[in-house]
């Protein structure tokens, strides 16, 4: 009969691994490249308000300026060039030296962008100067990768897509500086882990707050989803997850629902904020509207989403505590409970060292908060903050023989904790590899993105109003799939939806919304999103389980966002 169970597991349909998943993905967008033609926009400065009284600027593309990628008309390039080169009003405009444009024409019969961007002339420049008039635009040239190559070795190549988008970015964003968060907060946290001050204060909890558990996932809930709604809590959050997984896992609950109650919280209340300075503002400021205008509607939206999320959520929880083998992550959420079994059979002894170590992470917690909100803090300041809350932990552990650890103790723990979110750093890589196959995110680069991103706007044009609005918001929900930062998605997207807006009779304020709800719903979906893997890495989740689960409520959470922005048309929202 076991046998019979074993064969049968084995004929079932297996969800691919989370690498897999990523490999077919890229593999399909590299293809897309060769039916795709690449073309780019021009890009400008603007500036926009924060809604603190301040200003910011955000480069965005300029939406008439959209052309494809095609040959260069050499003996017409040449010829204007040459007029160039005797143009020393122009040249001292552009910034381009006369000997060096000189040097070029002499040395060049078959020019490049390239050449003549390494003295300073740039593709944009020309275009401004002379249009299409120096291109053949008999042909439309596509932009893809090659087989194998790096980018200063043969061009880049689709079959390095891991090392290239590891290596994407810089300190302050994905994947670089994503990746070394990661890493820092694994070790931090391998350390507090290690002492067992948090299994030892969930079971505190359990003992002494009978008959207040089943408050505990709906209040969580909320508080991430103020959090996302207020200050755009995301990465944030993988702090926070690495207490709630197990705690919301010994309540009697699932690893999905802890990741449900942090991370999606969180990016559902981004979808629905009314203040969010990473979107909102951003979204505003390029569509042409007052800093955080709109917010009554927004402030109904968050609340009345929230509350249906989180219904959703503790739904699907009571499901799972009823039967806990119910969940699709039962195996995988075996290793928190074999460790609190383990705790157990010490007696969780509450003791005073692990009491001052959860005190010195909340104080921690607060202080990453603070920073982020109060004192501008980034990914670089965030990760020295979690190596110091794990070093403090570490030497409260040393100090009271907290778990009897000493120094080689501690060094070992942050040395495991490192290796547990090392696989989740490469996912991150990964998907940089996706946005690098299609030709990178920049609207001022030739790729097969900013086409296909210009072709969505021919299509809405035209269309009646409240069918604009809602392709707007689907275009917005798959756009995200791919570019899950929200202020380049912003930049990437307002500059053409905000004046399409106007010619389907829809509001701006309107197409931000459309934006916010398509990129923070997805956010919490798509496996591109740094944020996320990092939280299903402390979860010990691959994405393909939580895709099972999430498809379902990205389909409610797309009812609802859908209903809102039919309403918001049919009201005049402005």
């Amino acid at each position: 009969m076991q046998e019979e169970v074993e064969l049968e597991e084995k004929k079932r349909f297996q969800m691919p691994h989370t690498y897999v998943i990523i490999f077919g993905i890229v593999i399909v967008a590299w293809l897309l490249t060769f039916i795709v033609p690449a073309g780019k926009f021009s890009t400008e400065e603007v500036e926009y308000e924060t809604g603190d009284g301040g200003t910011e600027t955000q480069e965005v593309l300029q939406q008439d300026s959209f052309r494809y990628m095609h040959p260069l008309e050499q003996d017409v390039l040449h010829a204007k060039l040459e007029e160039l080169s005797q143009d020393e009003k122009t040249l001292s405009d552009l910034q381009v030296d006369k000997n060096d444009l000189t040097q070029v024409l002499d040395e060049n019969q078959k020019l490049s962008l390239e050449q003549l961007a390494n003295i300073g002339l740039s593709e944009d420049n020309l275009y401004e100067l002379y249009g299409n008039s120096i291109y053949d635009t008999s042909e439309n040239l596509n932009k893809t990768a090659q087989v194998w190559g790096t980018e200063d070795h043969y061009g880049f190549g689709v079959f390095n897509y891991l090392f290239e988008g590891l290596v994407t970015g810089d300190r302050f964003s994905s994947a670089i500086g994503i990746v070394a968060m990661l890493l820092v907060v694994g070790g931090a946290f391998g350390i507090i882990m290690k002492t067992g001050a948090i299994d030892a204060g969930i079971y505190a909890f359990l003992r002494n707050a009978k008959g207040m558990q089943d408050l505990a996932v709906p209040l969580i809930f909320i508080a991430f989803s103020f959090m996302g709604a207020t200050f755009g809590a995301s990465e944030e959050v993988i702090a926070f997850a690495i207490i709630i997984v197990p705690f919301t896992i010994a309540l009697g609950y699932d690893s999905i629902t802890a990741v449900t109650i942090t991370i999606a919280a969180a990016e559902i209340g981004n979808a629905a904020s009314w203040m969010s300075p990473f979107s909102i503002a951003i979204a505003q400021g390029i569509a042409g509207l007052p800093a955080l205008s709109g917010a009554g509607f927004r402030i109904v939206m968050w609340i009345v989403i929230t509350l249906l999320s989180c219904g959703y959520t503790v739904r699907y929880a009571r499901k799972i505590k009823a039967d806990p083998t119910r969940s699709v992550t039962y195996k995988t959420d075996g290793y928190f409970r074999e460790n609190l079994a383990n705790s157990s059979d010490e007696g969780h002894a509450f003791t005073l060292g692990h009491k001052l170590i959860l005190l010195e992470l909340l104080v921690g917690l607060i202080w990453i908060v603070y920073g982020v909100m109060a004192q501008g803090f980034t990914i670089p300041e965030m990760a020295s903050q979690f190596f110091v809350i794990g070093l403090g932990a570490g030497i409260i552990a040393m100090a009271l023989r907290v778990n009897n650890m000493k120094i080689n103790d501690v060094a070992s723990a942050f040395q495991e904790g490192v290796a547990d979110l090392a696989p989740t750093a490469a996912v991150v890589g990964m998907a940089q590899g996706i946005l690098l196959v299609l030709g990178g995110s920049d609207a001022g680069s030739f790729s097969a993105l900013n086409t296909i991103l210009h072709s969505v706007g021919e299509l809405l044009s035209g269309v009646p109003s409240m069918i604009a609005a809602w392709l707007m918001y689907i275009f917005q929900s798959l756009f995200n799939l791919v570019v899950t930062s929200n202020s380049g998605q912003a930049a990437l997207t307002m500059p053409i939806m905000a004046p399409l807006a106007d010619l389907a009779g829809v509001s701006r304020q309107v197409a931000v919304l459309c934006f916010q709800l398509g990129a923070g719903f997805v956010d919490a979906f798509t496996p591109v999103s740094a944020s996320l893997i990092g939280v299903l890495g402390i979860a010990r989740m691959d994405w393909s389980q939580w895709a099972k689960f999430q498809v379902k409520m990205q389909a409610f959470l797309f009812v609802i966002g859908s209903a809102f922005v039919i309403g918001a048309v049919l009201i005049g929202y402005h």
